[in-house]
């Protein structure tokens, strides 16, 4: 047992790894590795005869069960953003963000449970399909179709050429920056003069308007996305450069983003669940 438990530990880091991304949870994806420690120590280890790749299938179907229960659970409220937000441990959020990105955990958390397991397995594993195949319970064509429609949702689609993404992508990370650290001067420059911000009622202080208007004042009332802004990201919203604030990867709020002439110039800070489900999120190219 103590050679099969050294061969397990080997894998540990691979697996966490596969269940982090599938589950965009790290507390769950330690509880899948846990889970697969158990089957693995149930089983004869001379029957396995490639025990990467038989640790991977196991750790792989427990994350779809948890997928798929999670799916029949209901919507759990959001909340209070603030609350929740600070609740967030900063150490699990760098990792989270350095690893995966917060944008494609959004993105994959929106995917049906098959879908999601074909697409990390393959596209992120490079795990050919018919070992796919089994793990989800379809042909290898239709795991090709799962991953494919996967991946569509990932990369999304927009209207801007690249060179506009990128100018685009360089003021929301500029605007970000800014507000993360309270940081006027920088908030000044990346705001239009005549830039507009509005809100969901919900995430804002009690007495603060749904609207402001002009560079000034949407820069002194940004201390309320200082502490959003440590988790957020720049993502595609609608074919748009916006950002995704997804503490977990779990989306929470998204900032529906205009920018014209190299500046932001209009903002929208959306927090409402159905608004939220109903943007496309995708990762930036």
């Amino acid at each position: 047992m103590d050679e099969l438990a050294q061969r397990f530990e080997a894998q540990r880091g691979h697996l966490r790894a596969v269940a982090y991304r599938m589950l965009g949870s790290l507390a769950e994806a330690e509880d899948a590795v846990q889970e697969t420690w158990l089957r693995l120590s149930r089983v004869d280890p001379d029957e396995v005869a490639n025990l990467a790749a038989w640790l991977r299938t196991v750790v792989s179907r427990v994350c779809l069960d948890v997928l798929r229960a999670r799916r029949a659970r209901p919507e759990e409220p959001v909340g209070d953003l603030p609350e929740r937000v600070s609740e967030a441990d900063p150490e699990q959020e760098a990792l989270l963000a350095e690893s995966v990105g917060r944008a494609l955990l959004v993105v994959l958390d929106a995917l049906a449970p098959a879908e999601r397991v074909a697409f990390v397995l393959h596209d992120l594993f490079a795990v050919p399909f018919d070992g796919i195949g089994p793990i989800v319970g379809r042909t290898t064509t239709t795991t090709k179709k799962l991953a494919s429609r996967a991946r569509q949702r990932v990369r999304g689609t927009t209207d801007l050429p690249e060179a506009a993404i990128a100018r685009h992508r360089d003021v929301v990370d500029a605007f970000l920056a800014a507000a993360r650290t309270g940081d006027l001067a920088g908030l000044l420059a990346v705001l239009a003069p005549d830039v507009v911000r509005v809100a969901d009622p919900a995430v804002l202080p009690p007495g603060v308007p749904a609207t402001a208007c002009g560079a000034r004042a949407v820069a002194e009332e940004a201390v309320v996305l200082a502490t959003p802004s440590r988790f957020a990201a720049p993502a595609l919203l609608d074919g748009a450069v916006g950002a995704v604030v997804a503490p977990f990867g779990r989306l929470v709020l998204a900032l529906v983003i205009t920018v014209r002439d190299d500046r932001v110039a209009r903002f929208e800070v959306v927090s409402n669940p159905r608004r939220l489900a109903a943007l496309e999120v995708a990762v930036l190219p």
